[in-house]
């Protein structure tokens, strides 16, 4: 209908979850809200919240974008939109601000003429504007996901996260490009980083499937790409050992950084303030928040 307005909710969402390189990703319960509807030879875009100073309000709007990759899905002749953007997540901080844009604007879209589009396509287009599925498969589906982009197929499982399983996430106050944090990986890395990798993620998803928390912090660690990041966020390293030591299950960088997140059961108050401390002790600010993990993905309100 052309004066109805479409609502969604999106989740922000942690990669790799320590060894799951681009393959592993979990929803959090902290959202942004997409509202659009047809406004015919406009682009109207308003932005509340996270990053309104920096987001693009023209053509290049990633909201924007994901909307008319569906119309051009399905052959609609779209006039113009007028969104509306509620943003809670940060961006540029490790915790999928750009896979929520992608996902709240193919789903906005598709639910604007009539549902057309399957979750799976819509998961494939959001696999396709992101260039992997590790942050918009659970933006999209909720969970713990495991997804692989296999000969421009996602093959994806969702996975429960265990009940009691929490999160204390430190947000420094600075950003840090997804590029910028992949330009320091290396090109080749040792088949013994490989198997330790392999064997960390294979346990890490049977602790996750099985309920073992107590699995989880030999499950969490990595050699692939933590190592190489760490020398982007000042204090990495003394906030994840000052968690730990506060009785973190696990933590990790969360997806390319700078955030730094740690799966609780208890404690949560504790962790925090120890991470919090020990940013504070590197010189950097930031901002603790405890989120949950996020059950259901993407919303139409």
């Amino acid at each position: 209908m052309p004066n109805e307005t479409i609502k969604v909710k999106v989740p922000a969402t942690t990669a790799n979850m320590g060894p799951g390189f681009d393959c592993l990703g979990m929803a959090l319960e902290l959202y942004n809200e997409i509202h659009m509807r047809l406004a015919p030879g406009k682009i109207s875009i308003q932005i509340e919240g996270e990053g309104a100073e920096d987001i693009k309000r023209d053509e290049n709007n990633i909201v924007w974008r994901a909307a008319q990759r569906v119309f051009q899905e399905v052959g609609f002749n779209n006039p113009g939109l007028w969104i509306r953007l509620i943003n809670q997540i940060p961006t540029s901080r490790g915790l999928g601000s750009s896979a929520a844009a992608i996902v709240g604007g193919l789903v906005a879209a598709n639910q604007l003429i009539g549902g057309k589009l399957t979750q799976d396509r819509l998961l494939a287009l959001a696999t396709e504007l992101e260039g992997h599925p590790d942050n918009v498969a659970p933006a999209l589906l909720g969970g713990v996901v495991i997804s692989v982009l296999a000969e421009g197929e996602v093959h994806y499982l969702k996975i429960m996260p265990p009940e009691g399983l929490n999160t204390v996430v430190a947000i420094p106050d600075f950003k840090l490009s997804t590029h910028a944090a992949r330009d320091v990986l290396p090109q080749k890395v040792s088949l013994k980083d490989a198997i330790f990798n392999l064997s960390r993620v294979a346990l890490l998803v049977g602790a996750l499937c099985e309920k073992r928390l107590d699995l989880l912090y030999i499950a969490g660690q990595d050699t692939l790409h933590q190592p190489y990041r760490s020398s982007l966020v000042p204090g990495m390293q003394e906030v994840i050992q000052a968690a730990s030591q506060a009785g973190a299950l696990n933590v990790t960088l969360s997806g390319a950084g700078p955030t730094v997140l740690a799966l609780t059961n208890s404690g949560s108050e504790e962790i925090a303030r120890s991470m919090g401390q020990a940013f504070e002790n590197a010189g950097t600010s930031c901002q603790i928040k405890l989120l949950r993990p996020a059950v259901e993905g993407t919303k139409i309100l």
